[in-house]
């Protein structure tokens, strides 16, 4: 480390006003980077099913590139993690976004020599972008206080909305300007994908300095002078393992859930006789629920305790779940309903759920904890929209919504005895 940079930090420790001027920053450059990242994995994923779908002619493995994301994100959130806690958050993020515009650019080449193996192992690298994406919301929390720290999580979510948004909504223009350059139009979007992830990555790597999560570290160290050892310091710097369990299971069960009816939501309205424009209406209803309510989810998340924004959770996907078994299957008002609630049932159970790690970790091992379950969300996710398709094959989208229900169910009680074992260790 440079003279500069350590002064820099000798100076931020010594300086609330510092500490509070830098936190205010990095949520500006993570936030930044967060809609970047977002048009690069909307941008990707709108057209992957289609690109493999046309270079392999048959609809037989259109679902594959879905799956080789899932599981390239699930390795990535693992390697991301532990880079962030060895180097810090600058150079973990930054690295997993430049793996994933690296990975853009092999599609991007896939479909150029038509090379199918080529695509597949693209795929499965353009999935670090997804998962460095997801773990950017963690960078902000570093110098929040408890008070803080949910609101700081939903501040880069509702960022990601904008590029989310945006990326699919330039497929056509993209789609375009790779014909016009003798790229498939296929490509296109994989093309805005690789220059957002790029970018993404190139903007915390120059802007995001002091790195948070290491100034959070030696903050965290200088509270554990002897002179300044109490019962109170200490408490704060041990793991509390029970914590990290809930605040994983919360995200876990609300992810199955929200994958899985999101998931065989289209196939239904399909059946019944929805063109693919209700479809398209209905999705985005879901996924605007999923994100823009995040600073008010924030807000409450912080006033109201993790515990009651995560039986919240509960509760809203247990109404998206009944609300989605009883509509009837022409009713584009109660699939829009549905589907909103869902999407905001999402929203409490991974707000409440993320704060809840973040509180129950110590900076010395946070972005490797933090790593790792990401890896559990996302193969849950894989893991629900994989079922899905068996359940209703097998039985209905009732059953499905139902079993939907069943599971967020769970959410009250895990939570509840959590809470009631702190309760009992206080007493």
């Amino acid at each position: 480390m440079s003279q500069k940079a350590l002064d820099v930090q000798t100076a931020l420790l010594h300086s609330p006003e510092k500490q509070k001027s830098l936190y205010k920053r990095t949520l500006i450059v993570v936030s930044i980077s967060q809609i970047f990242g977002g048009a690069g994995l909307a941008a990707g994923v709108t057209v992957g099913a289609l690109l493999a779908q046309q270079m392999l002619g048959t609809d037989a493995y259109a679902g594959i590139p879905s799956a080789l994301l899932t599981f390239g994100s699930a390795g990535a959130a693992l390697f991301v993690g532990r880079l962030s806690q060895r180097f810090g958050r600058r150079t973990g993020l930054s690295t997993g976004f430049l793996i994933g515009g690296l990975g853009a650019i092999g599609v991007i080449l896939a479909a150029i020599l038509n090379s199918v193996i080529l695509l597949f192992a693209s795929l499965l690298v353009y999935g670090a972008g997804s998962a460095t994406n997801l773990q950017a919301r963690y960078a902000g929390t570093d110098l929040a206080n408890s008070k803080q720290r949910a609101t700081a999580i939903s501040m880069t979510m509702v960022f990601t909305t904008f590029g989310a948004v945006a990326g699919p909504n330039l497929v056509n223009v993209m789609g375009n300007f790779a014909v016009a350059i003798g790229v498939p139009s296929l490509a296109g979007p994989f093309i805005l994908g690789a220059a957002a992830y790029i970018f993404a990555g190139l903007v915390l790597f120059i802007m995001l300095r002091p790195d948070p999560l290491v100034i959070a570290r030696t903050i965290e160290a200088t509270t554990l002078e002897p002179s300044e050892k109490g019962h109170v310091a200490v408490a704060e710097q041990t793991e509390n393992k029970r914590g990290i369990i809930v605040g994983a299971a919360i995200m876990v069960i609300t992810q199955i859930v929200m994958v899985a009816i999101m998931t065989m939501t289209p196939v239904h309205m399909m059946h019944h006789g929805h063109s693919l424009g209700a479809v398209g209406l209905v999705i985005g209803f879901h996924i605007g629920a999923m994100y823009l309510p995040s600073l008010v989810t924030g807000v409450l998340v912080d006033k109201l305790g993790r515990t009651a924004m995560a039986i919240a959770s509960g509760t809203t996907l247990l109404l998206a779940s009944l609300t989605a078994a009883f509509a009837p299957g022409d009713s584009m008002v109660l699939m829009i309903i549905a589907l909103s609630l869902l999407g905001l049932g999402w929203n409490f159970g991974l707000i409440s759920g993320t704060a809840l790690i973040v509180d129950s970790t110590k900076t010395s091992t946070r972005a490797r904890t933090q790593g790792t379950v990401d890896v559990l969300i996302a193969l849950s996710g894989a893991a629900g929209g994989a079922l899905s398709g068996v359940i209703v094959a097998g039985s209905s989208y009732l059953v499905l919504s139902f079993t939907g229900g069943i599971l967020s169910l769970l959410l009250i009680p895990v939570v509840i005895w959590s809470r009631g074992r702190k309760e009992r260790q206080v007493i």
